[in-house]
C-alpha cells in the first residue's frame, strides 16, 4: 500500500505510478492539462493500479457525451474486476469504484453519495472531496455541494497537501448558497494557499458578478490572468465571466473581441466550452447585437449532438445554438429526445426543468412554464451564472406576452440572486412596451 501526495491510497508497489496519479490529480485540481496523460504514465508502470482506471472513468463521465459515458463504462469493468480480485484494494479505491459504477448508469447523485459516505471514515481524502463536488456540481445539487465541504472541512489544516483546493470548493458552494462576505473571505485564503487554483479564482468572481461589482471583477480577473491562463479549457470559461463583465458596462465591441479572441477561440466538443458561447451570444443577440456568423459553428457540433442527452444542461445549451442558427428542424428533433432519451438522474431533470425551458426556447411554450420553472432550474447544474439566460429566456417570454405574473415571477428568482443589473432594467423596458400594446389593442 503506497499513500500520495493527496493522502490517497493505493494497492500497489509502484511509486512511479503513484507518482504519475499524483500528477494527473494535480492538474485536474489546479484544471490545467496532462491529467490524461499522467494516467496513461501511471497505468503503464502499473496496469492494475484500480484509482487509475476509475479516475479515467470518472473524467469521462465529467465530459458528458454519449462516447465518453461508453469509455467510461468500459473503465468501470475493468477497474471493478481488479477490486474484485484484489484483497489489498484500499477503501478509497472501493468508494471510487463505487461511485463510477453509479456515474455511468447516469446516478451522479447516488455516485456522490458513495464517496460522501467514505469522506465520514477519512475526510481528508482529497480525491474524494473534488470528485464528490464535481458531480454534485453536474446534478444541480448546491446544498450538497457546500454540506460535504462543511463536514470535511474542521479535518483539515493549511499545511495539508490540498486544503486550497478543498477551500476553494467551500468558497463556491458558499457563493452558490448566497453567503457572499464568506465566499469572498474564503475564496482569497484558497487562492493564497494554492495560487493556482483557478476554481478559488472563479468563485470570487462569482461574488463579484452577483454583487455587480463589475469594476472589480474585470480588475480580479486581469490581475490574476497570468495564472488562470495556463488552464486548460477551463481559461475560456473564466473569459466568460470576464465578458460578462465587460457586457454590463456596454462594451458591446470588448465583448466580440473576448468572444472570437478567448471565449472561443478554438471550436471543441466540450460541452462547457459550447455552454459559455452560446450563453454569451443569446445574450448579445437580445440586446440587438449583431453576432454575424457565429452561431453557424456552434450548430455544426449541436447538429452532431442533437440525440445525446447524456446531460440536460449540456443539451439546452446546444438549443440554443441550433436556434440561433435557425436550424428548427434539428432543434426539434433535440427536444423530442429530451423528452424520451435521457437516463438515471438526468430523466428527473428533463421532467422537472429541461424539456419546459426548450419549449420556452423554441417558442412552443409561453404560456405557464416561466412561473412553473423558473424557481426549479437548479436542477440543470451548473452555476446560477450559467443559468441566468434561461431565467432571461423566461423573463422576456413572459415581458413580451404582457404577462406581468410571470415576469415578476421570474424576476424573483433573479432578484434573490443578484443586484439589479443591465438586464433587469432592459427586459422591465420590454414588459412595459408589451402592456402599452396589450391596452392599445383594448381600446
Amino acid at each position: 500500500m503506497i499513500v500520495d501526495h493527496y493522502g490517497g491510497r493505493h494497492a500497489t508497489a509502484s511509486r512511479t505510478a503513484v507518482a504519475a496519479f499524483d500528477q494527473a490529480v494535480s492538474c485536474l485540481a489546479r484544471h490545467r492539462p496532462g491529467a490524461a496523460e499522467a494516467i496513461a504514465e501511471a497505468l503503464a508502470n502499473d496496469p492494475d493500479l484500480i484509482s487509475a482506471h476509475a479516475l479515467r472513468g470518472l473524467a469521462s463521465v465529467f465530459l458528458a457525451r454519449s462516447e465518453c459515458m461508453q469509455a467510461a463504462r468500459r473503465d468501470h469493468a475493468q477497474a471493478n474486476a481488479l477490486a474484485q480480485r484484489r484483497t489489498d484494494a484500499s477503501d478509497d479505491e472501493k468508494a471510487l469504484v463505487a461511485a463510477l459504477g453509479y456515474a455511468v448508469e447516469g446516478r451522479l447523485l447516488a455516485a456522490a453519495d458513495i464517496l460522501d459516505r467514505a469522506l465520514q471514515d477519512r475526510p481528508t481524502a482529497f480525491l474524494l472531496v473534488k470528485a464528490s463536488n464535481a458531480l454534485r456540481f453536474m446534478a444541480g445539487d448546491l446544498g450538497g455541494m457546500l454540506a460535504t465541504t462543511q463536514r470535511v472541512l474542521p479535518s483539515w489544516t493549511d499545511e495539508r497537501p490540498g486544503a486550497g483546493f478543498v477551500l476553494g470548493c467551500h468558497a463556491f458552494g458558499l457563493e452558490e448558497a448566497g453567503q457572499l462576505a464568506d465566499a469572498e473571505r474564503i475564496g482569497l485564503r484558497a487562492a493564497e494557499l494554492e495560487p493556482d487554483d483557478a476554481w478559488a479564482m472563479h468563485a470570487v468572481s462569482h461574488v463579484h458578478e452577483t454583487q455587480m461589482r463589475t469594476a472589480e471583477g474585470v480588475a480580479w480577473l486581469e490581475q490574476s490572468r497570468p495564472r488562470w491562463s495556463r488552464c486548460h479549457n477551463f481559461r475560456f470559461h473564466l473569459s466568460w465571466h470576464l465578458a460578462l463583465f465587460e457586457l454590463e458596462r456596454g462594451r458591446l465591441d470588448r465583448v466580440l473581441a473576448l468572444y472570437d479572441e478567448e471565449v472561443r477561440p478554438t471550436p471543441t466538443d466540450d460541452f462547457r466550452d459550447v455552454a459559455n458561447a452560446a450563453s454569451l451570444l443569446w445574450r448579445l443577440e437580445q440586446e440587438g447585437v449583431a453576432v454575424g456568423d457565429r452561431w453557424a459553428e456552434l450548430a455544426m457540433i449541436a447538429r452532431r449532438r442533437s440525440q445525446d442527452v447524456t446531460l440536460v444542461f449540456a443539451s439546452l445549451h446546444h438549443l440554443l445554438a441550433l436556434v440561433g442558427a435557425g436550424a428548427r428542424g434539428e432543434a426539434l428533433a433535440l427536444v423530442q429526445a429530451l423528452e424520451a432519451e435521457p437516463r438515471g438522474d438526468q430523466a428527473v431533470v428533463a421532467q422537472r426543468a429541461g424539456i419546459d425551458v426548450a419549449r420556452v426556447i423554441l417558442g412552443l411554450d409561453r404560456g405557464g412554464a416561466a412561473r412553473a420553472v423558473a424557481s426549479r432550474l437548479h436542477l440543470l447544474g451548473g452555476s446560477h451564472a450559467q443559468r441566468d439566460v434561461f431565467l432571461r429566456i423566461l423573463a422576456l417570454a413572459a415581458a413580451d406576452r404582457g404577462d406581468r405574473s410571470g415576469y415578476d415571477t421570474v424576476l424573483a428568482c433573479r432578484s434573490g440572486l443578484r443586484r439589479e443589473d443591465r438586464f433587469a432594467r432592459f427586459a422591465a423596458d420590454r414588459l412595459a412596451r408589451a402592456e402599452a400594446a396589450q391596452r392599445r389593442r383594448v381600446a
